[in-house]
């Protein structure tokens, strides 16, 4: 069973009150037989009242004329006014500010008529009192409805500013997530590629030449240990259960030789400017891209040299990778490779550039700026 509301429980209280001091005046006034009005004008005074929250303007008419005709002619000075006050309140809290001034102003227009013809006159202070009782009810009407509209609106925005703040969590999950793909996608697709050509030629060199056969099983282990590292690193920083392990792998521009050497390409190297002391950002994104450029051309392009040139020239690093193999067809660059470099590119405020040479082969060319956008590039 549902318990009454706290309007509900306003309303039954301020009937009983009206009603009880109704009756009670009657007892003290004394002997004498009670008018119609006294009865009939509270009676429909207290019904109006109940459904003040669900018609606030039609019980404040309704109070408002059964109190505005209870004074004058009902043989009983009971407190029915009170319910004026009730219902003047309501329609206030409800919004309904116009309705209430304009029955307030015209009851008390009422209850100021000076005696004529039987209607009793209301003293001045006593209509002081009761203009100040109506002005209140009305104004703690509104107030109390700005204070519902105020933390309504308070609630609203914080709702909202709960919602901004789960899709701004959503999205920085999804760039984590497209950077870890990058990660793995580079670490595992350079490295196991990098295996699968030496253990091709471990097999092919088996039997006739033993030596190399040897260097490339050792190349193989050595990739794959440095997999291992990197992919454990990488997984480390996700569990985040190793505090003291790099938040990214140890690729650097700096060490552009050890990108090389591990390609297995014959790789014609071109280094103009400084490549040390690089923004780390940028440091990494370009030894990903350098590595992930010459990982294609050992797997597309269909020959075993290539060009490298990198350049820190007019604030920017300037890579390009360049062979001329006869390759496969170009797709557009929809590949998860070229798609990952041209990530890393833009999201430092970049470029990349990637297709068909005019005289033959295949081009990479990155443009990462040393200075990064203030708003970010993402």
């Amino acid at each position: 069973m549902s318990r009454p509301s706290t309007s509900t429980i306003v309303s039954l209280v301020t009937i009983v009150v009206v009603l009880a001091g109704t009756a009670l005046t009657h007892v003290l006034r004394g002997p004498g037989r009670l008018n119609a009005l006294d009865v009939l004008l509270p009676l429909i005074a207290c019904g109006a009242l109940l459904v003040r929250r669900r018609y606030p303007v039609a019980a404040l008419i309704v109070v408002a004329v059964s109190v505005a005709a209870y004074y004058p002619w009902a043989g009983v000075d009971g407190p029915i006014i009170v319910l004026v006050f009730l219902a003047l309140y309501t329609a206030a809290d409800q919004g309904h500010l116009a309705p209430a001034i304009a029955t307030g102003a015209l009851s008390l227009l009422a209850m100021g008529v000076g005696e004529t013809g039987g209607v009793r006159h209301v003293d001045d202070s006593l209509f002081i009192m009761i203009a100040g009782w109506v002005v209140a009810a009305i104004a703690f009407g509104g107030v109390t409805r700005n204070r519902r509209a105020y933390l309504m609106e308070a609630r609203q925005h914080a709702l909202d500013a709960l919602h901004s703040k789960e899709e701004e969590a959503r999205r920085r999950a999804g760039e984590e997530r497209l950077r870890i793909a990058r990660e793995l996608h580079d670490v595992l697709g350079h490295n196991i590629s990098m295996i699968n050509v030496q253990a091709a030629a471990a097999l092919h060199g088996l039997k006739k030449r033993p030596e190399e056969a040897e260097a490339a099983l050792r190349t193989i282990k050595e990739t794959s240990k440095e997999t291992l590292r990197e992919l454990r690193t990488t997984l480390g920083v996700l569990r985040q259960v190793d505090e003291d392990a790099p938040t990214a792998p140890a690729d650097s521009l700096a060490r552009v030789e050890a990108l090389v050497a591990a390609s297995g390409l014959d790789v014609r190297t071109k280094l103009s400017g400084p490549l040390d002391a690089l923004p780390t950002e940028v440091d990494l994104a370009g030894a990903r891209i350098v590595r992930e450029a010459l990982t294609n051309v050992s797997r597309h392009s269909g020959t075993d040299r290539a060009t490298l040139t990198i350049t820190n020239a007019s604030g920017n690093i300037v890579i390009r990778v360049e062979d001329d193999g006869p390759g496969a067809a170009f797709d557009g660059g929809s590949g998860f490779g070229l798609q990952g470099m041209r990530e890393r590119a833009t999201a430092l405020g970049g470029t990349l550039e990637a297709g068909p040479r005019p005289e033959g082969g295949f081009h990479v060319a990155a443009r990462l700026p040393l200075t990064q956008p203030t708003n970010g590039a993402r």
